[in-house]
């Protein structure tokens, strides 16, 4: 911290769960003070852990030392009232108390002063408590977000539009008796990145050249120095400051809370391309099962494009969906994997119906690709083997087992950003939680064809049915779409008596895929793999050091012509002493 500067930098903080790592830096510019202040903190509340943290930037108006007294009483202030009422009020109230009782401090301490236009202040707050980040502004400082390569920014300036007075606040603290703050709330992800900063950075910076600059994921400290050194060199006049928070990691969602929404929320008909639910528009049906209908939608509010799913209201019971859109949204956030989809977690009073929320893959599914032709190549199909197998590992060693593994829930993407594809296991909702749920007289959910023989006798599954399910989607992967028992009709009771090589379909595949194969579909649980993982090491360990292809079978002309032709010589010679005999 620069001396004279009375701004406070954090490196690093932990809140129970919720990990950010902080770098603050301020310029004077070509200015002769600096009225910008900024202060990064964290408070533990009576008796209990720290509850949240909260990050404030203010830029002093009138460059004058009136305009950095209210930028620095303005933001101590607003973070001791804050922490000193009651949680109970809520983020919003909390925030508006806190910011109302600041500004009619500065404001009667402005009228007082013989310039009263020099006693104001900008003022923007990031508060992270929880899954959530809230923001309290007024003024243009600027709160910005850098989420999947992509800068949003969170916050809107209170000038005037006309050119000539683009520099002119027509909000601020401290400018009227009562203060018209902004407040919105958005959901935490991990590895958001923040960006609090003064008018000094983002007048001289484009939006792009801010989003390259944390695009770099250089150190926070590194990267608000990056920042001030080119807004200095890009010309600023004005006092240049920034702040940013990385958020490393967030709390688990609370099973009880979300229990609560689902019962908060109304299962309404289904709706249609077109409407609009939420802020998001309905773009196309990608999906209309049994249970539920899938959309690919567009979120106004956040530009990008997402899956919606809503129950089918006459079809499924109302407590067996919000037991599903429950265990579905917990499974998520419990599980970070790149091979596995996530649940969007969506920000407190946004939501009025029931539905869940998913980003949108481009790609195509499994059973597509399988079905599509040509068959898949021995690298190709050990490559997905093993991004999957991943996946279902992720969710086993957690004690999730998914119960619905095949190829339509397995989404193939294009492209990432180093363009090379990708792969998701997908719909959680019918996952299972051995360790805490409690097991029901209900229907065994999944696929018959996939379904391990013991979950036809009653069991509930394990990681060994989850495996089982695995190695028959990829016995359909390499056999382009057969299944290693036959297809498996629902309400039967099928025998498992004996399965059917993947020779007989891929012939030009090694013995050593048929081998693993067989292991991993066997009927007999305990004659299967230990768990996905091995099965991975295995697919791995077999491309690497285990033939590539079997040698191909040569028909008995290819291997000798001449004895062919000699003996299709004397059948011909034969049959026509036959055919004389007889006339």
């Amino acid at each position: 911290m620069r001396p004279g500067f009375g701004c406070l930098k954090l490196v690093s903080m932990v809140i129970g769960q919720l990990q950010t790592r902080i770098g603050f830096s301020s310029e004077r510019g070509k200015r002769h003070a600096n009225e910008d202040f900024a202060v990064a903190c964290a408070e533990e509340a009576p008796g209990r852990a720290v509850r949240d943290m909260v990050a404030v930037i203010a830029d002093g108006l009138g460059g004058s030392p009136g305009g950095r007294l209210a930028a620095e009483t303005s933001v101590r202030g607003f973070i001791d009232a804050y922490y000193s009422l009651p949680e109970t009020l809520g983020i919003d109230r909390l925030a508006a108390r806190a910011l109302s009782a600041m500004n009619r401090w500065v404001h009667s301490q402005g009228r007082q002063n013989p310039d009263p236009n020099k006693m104001a202040t900008t003022f923007s707050a990031l508060i992270l408590r929880g899954r959530n980040a809230y923001i309290v502004h007024v003024g243009d400082t600027r709160v910005y977000r850098l989420r999947e390569h992509r800068l949003q920014r969170l916050t809107q300036d209170h000038v005037h539009t006309h050119p000539d007075l683009k520099h002119v606040l027509y909000r601020a603290v401290g400018l009227e008796a009562d203060v018209r703050a902004d407040y919105a709330v958005h959901a935490l992800r991990q590895h958001d990145r923040f960006l609090l900063c003064s008018d000094g950075v983002h007048s001289v910076l484009s939006d792009e050249r801010i989003r390259l600059i944390l695009e770099e994921r250089a150190a926070p400290e590194d990267g608000v120095q990056h920042l001030i050194e080119s807004a200095l060199q890009a010309g600023s006049q004005d006092n240049a400051t920034a702040l940013i928070v990385d958020v490393i990691d967030i709390p688990t969602a609370d099973r009880t809370n979300l229990e609560t929404t689902a019962a908060s929320l109304p299962i309404r008909d289904l709706p249609e391309t077109g409407h609009i639910i939420d802020g998001f528009r309905l773009a196309e049906i990608i999906s209309d099962g049994r249970y539920s209908r899938l959309f690919r939608a567009e979120d106004a509010q956040e530009p990008r494009e997402v899956i919606l799913k809503f129950p089918h209201p006459r079809i499924t019971t109302e407590e067996n969906y919000r037991r599903a859109f429950v265990r579905e949204a917990w499974v998520a956030a419990q599980v970070r994997n790149p091979w596995v989809t996530e649940v969007i977690e969506l920000p407190p009073g946004r939501q009025t119906c029931l539905y869940s929320v998913m980003p949108f893959y481009s790609g195509e599914n499994l059973e597509r690709r399988l079905l599509r032709g040509p068959p898949v190549t021995l690298e190709e199909g050990v490559e997905i083997g093993i991004k999957l197998a991943k996946a279902v590992y992720a969710l086993n060693r957690l004690r999730i087992i998914h119960r619905d593994i095949k190829p339509e829930n397995v989404i193939l993407t294009l492209g990432g950003r180093n363009r090379e594809p990708g792969l998701k296991l997908l719909d959680l909702g019918v996952a299972r939680l051995p360790e805490m749920d409690v097991s029901s007289g209900e229907e065994i959910p999944g696929t018959p064809s996939y379904m391990a023989p013991e979950l036809f006798d009653g069991e509930h599954g394990d990681e060994r049915s989850d495996l089982y399910a695995l190695g028959v989607t990829l016995h359909r992967l390499f056999s382009a779409g057969h299944y290693p028992y036959g297809e498996i009709e629902a309400f039967s009771h099928p025998r498992f008596a004996k399965r059917t090589a993947l020779s007989r379909y891929r012939p030009d595949l090694p013995a050593w895929l048929d081998v693993m194969l067989a292991r991993a579909t066997a009927a007999n649980a305990q004659e299967r793999f230990g768990d996905a993982m091995e099965l991975a090491f295995e697919l791995e360990n077999g491309l690497v050091h285990g033939a590539r292809a079997v040698r191909p079978r040569h028909s008995w002309y290819e291997r000798n012509p001449v004895r062919f032709w000699q003996i299709v010589s004397i059948l011909l010679f034969l049959s026509l002493l036959v055919a004389l005999a007889a006339r």
